[in-house]
């Protein structure tokens, strides 16, 4: 099990760090006069995610053909359920975000 969290926590750190390359990217891009595309992100984001279940999906079908080890199977379902728990709670802080926004007075 402490592998599979080793590989969970490194894959979130490589996320973080792409997140943080395209944020420092975007303010060299902001200073040009364009800016970062926060849909464009956020879609990527979301497809990854998409990716990564389809992969464990067919890592599952390939176990019940004995293709595949049990192992890699649950590391893979494993790694999507993180991803897809990440992506949910920054939805959840983004929504929070919104609605405070949205209390301040104008």
């Amino acid at each position: 099990m402490a592998l599979t969290t080793a590989l969970n926590a490194s894959g979130i750190y490589g996320a973080m760090s792409r997140l943080a390359n395209r944020g420092s990217q975007g303010q060299t891009a902001a200073a040009d006069g364009a800016g970062v595309d926060f849909g464009a992100m956020l879609e990527d984001s979301v497809q990854q995610v998409v990716d990564q279940g389809r992969a464990a999906e067919g890592k599952q079908r390939d176990l019940l053909a004995g293709k595949a080890d049990m192992i890699d199977v649950v590391t893979a379902v494993n790694e999507t359920e993180v991803a897809l728990e990440t992506m949910v709670s920054v939805r959840d802080r983004v929504i929070s975000a919104y609605e405070e926004i949205m209390r301040m007075p104008i």
